[in-house]
C-alpha cells in the first residue's frame, strides 16, 4: 500500500529547512568573525598612526628647541660684538672650496638650452622649407595677426615692405626693410611664435615661414627654398645699416659734466605740434593720421611763465571751421577722396604717391587709373604683370576694384603682400583717391 504524499514531502521539507537554518547560522557567524577581524586591523592601524604622529611631534619639538638655542647663541654673539665695538655689517669670511651644491650640467642639458642662431648660421638645425609650403604654414599659423601677405592686421606688426623709408619721419621697419640678419628672424620665430603657441613649429616649418617672409618682401623668387646649407649665404637688404656703438669711447666723456638742474635756458619755445594724431573711430580700432596744424600762435615759456595764453575762442572757431569744411566740399567728392586717403594708409608701406613719388617694394601709383598694367618704368614686376603688360591690359575702375578686393585671385602669381579690402565703401573711396592723383 502506498503512503500519502504528505507523509513523504513533509519530512523532506522539514530536513531542508533545518539545513538552511544551520547554513544561515554558520554564515552569520563567519560574517561576525570577519567584522571583528576588520575592526581589530583598524584599531592596530589607528594605534600605529598615533604612535607615528607622537614621534613626529617629539622630533619637531626637539628641532624647535635646537633652533631656539641657535637663535639665542647668534643673538648673544651679536650682543657681544656690539659691546666690543665690532662691525656687524662686515662681509662674511670667504669659504674655502666649493659649497657642494648642484652638479656639472650634462652635455645634453646644455644642448637643450643652447638654441640660439647666429648670423653665420651656427646653431641652425638641419632642415629646409620652400616659399609655397611657407605660404600654407603662414596662412595657418601666422596670418591671424600678420595678415595673409605679411601686411599686418590691426596693430600687429607689418612684416613686408617699407623699403627706403628708414630715413623718413615715419619709417616702416619690417623684416625686409630693417632687419640686418636673417638669423634674427629664424631665431625669433623658432623661439616665440606663433603667439600663444611658442616653440610648436618644427625646423622645416620655420625655414618655410622665413622663406615666405623673404618672398613677401620681394627678396627671393617663388621657387626659392631656404635650408641650413644656403642660410648663411643670404644677405639682408639692410645688412650694412647698423654700426658699432662707439659712444662710450667718443661721446660719454663729453656728456659727463655737472648737469644743470634749473633755469637751464632763458626761454623755451614750442616749435611744432605732434606729427601724428591717433583717432579712435566708433566702430573700434585706431587710425593714425597726419596732424596738419601749424605751430603758430603758440606761447614761449620762461621762468616767469608763458608769454601769453591762447584764446579759447580761436581754438573753438578753428574746430568749427574744420568741421564745416567737409560739408562745403561734399558736392565735388572731397569727402570720398579724404576717406580714400585714409584707406590708402594700408597701402602706403609699399606704394608711394604724390610729388616726387618713387618705386618702393611696390610701384609708385601716381596716375594709376587709366595706366597700362605693369607699365611703371624701372619696377621689377612679377611674371603675371609682365604678361598683362604684353596684353595691353589697363587699370580701369572695374579692374582696380576686382584687384584690390582679392589681389591673389585677380592676378594669380602676384607678389603683392596684401590680402585685399573687404568693404565696398573702402574700395570706392581709395579708387577715388587714386583717381585724384596726377602723373
Amino acid at each position: 500500500m502506498s503512503k500519502p504524499l504528505s507523509q513523504i514531502f513533509l519530512p523532506a521539507i522539514g530536513g531542508t529547512a533545518l539545513m538552511l537554518a544551520v547554513a544561515v547560522v554558520v554564515a552569520e557567524r563567519n560574517y561576525g568573525d570577519n567584522q571583528i577581524a576588520t575592526l581589530e586591523r583598524q584599531v592596530v592601524q589607528v594605534s600605529e598612526r598615533a604612535e607615528k604622529a607622537r614621534a613626529t611631534g617629539q622630533a619637531e619639538a626637539a628641532r624647535v628647541g635646537e633652533l631656539e638655542a641657535e637663535i639665542a647663541e647668534i643673538q648673544a654673539a651679536a650682543a657681544l660684538r656690539v659691546a666690543t665695538g665690532s662691525n656687524l655689517t662686515a662681509p662674511a669670511p670667504e669659504a674655502e672650496g666649493a659649497y657642494g651644491l648642484g652638479r656639472a650640467a650634462l652635455v645634453e642639458e646644455i644642448a637643450a638650452w643652447d638654441v640660439d642662431v647666429l648670423p653665420d648660421g651656427r646653431g641652425l638645425p638641419e632642415g629646409k622649407g620652400d616659399v609655397w609650403t611657407g605660404e600654407e604654414v603662414f596662412a595657418d599659423r601666422c596670418a591671424s595677426c600678420h595678415g595673409d601677405f605679411a601686411e599686418g592686421v590691426d596693430n600687429w606688426p607689418v612684416l613686408a615692405g617699407g623699403f627706403d623709408t628708414l630715413g623718413d619721419e615715419d619709417p616702416v621697419k619690417t623684416v625686409g626693410s630693417y632687419w640686418p640678419h636673417l638669423s634674427t628672424a629664424w631665431d625669433y620665430i623658432s623661439r616665440s611664435m606663433p603667439f600663444g603657441e611658442a616653440g610648436t613649429l618644427t625646423a622645416d616649418e620655420t625655414y618655410a615661414i622665413v622663406a615666405y617672409i623673404l618672398y613677401s618682401n620681394d627678396l627671393v623668387d617663388e621657387d626659392f627654398e631656404l635650408n641650413h646649407e644656403n642660410f648663411a649665404d643670404f644677405n639682408m637688404y639692410n645688412m650694412d645699416g647698423f654700426v658699432i656703438d662707439d659712444r662710450p669711447d667718443l661721446e660719454y666723456a663729453a656728456w659727463r659734466s655737472e648737469p644743470c638742474m634749473e633755469n637751464c635756458k632763458d626761454e623755451v619755445k614750442i616749435t611744432m605740434r605732434s606729427v601724428f594724431l591717433v583717432e579712435t573711430p566708433p566702430e573700434g580700432g585706431s587710425n593714425s593720421v597726419m596732424n596738419h596744424a601749424a605751430g603758430e600762435e603758440l606761447p614761449s615759456f620762461t621762468a616767469a611763465g608763458p608769454s601769453f595764453i591762447p584764446e579759447g575762442a580761436k581754438a573753438t572757431q578753428a574746430v568749427a571751421q574744420d568741421t564745416a569744411a567737409p560739408a562745403a566740399l561734399a558736392d565735388d567728392g572731397a569727402d570720398l577722396i579724404a576717406d580714400g586717403q585714409k584707406v590708402f594708409k594700408k597701402c602706403a608701406a609699399c606704394h608711394k604717391v604724390g610729388e616726387g613719388a618713387k618705386n618702393a617694394s611696390g610701384p609708385q601709383l601716381n596716375g594709376i587709373v587709366g595706366r597700362t598694367i605693369g607699365g611703371v618704368e624701372g619696377f621689377k614686376y612679377s611674371k603675371v604683370f609682365q604678361a598683362a603688360l604684353e596684353e595691353g591690359r589697363v587699370w580701369d575702375e572695374a579692374a582696380l576694384t576686382e584687384f584690390l578686393a582679392k589681389p591673389k585671385s585677380y592676378m594669380k602669381g602676384t607678389k603683392m603682400a596684401f590680402s585685399g579690402l573687404k568693404k565696398e565703401t573702402d574700395l570706392t573711396a581709395v579708387i577715388a583717391y587714386l583717381a585724384s592723383l596726377g602723373e
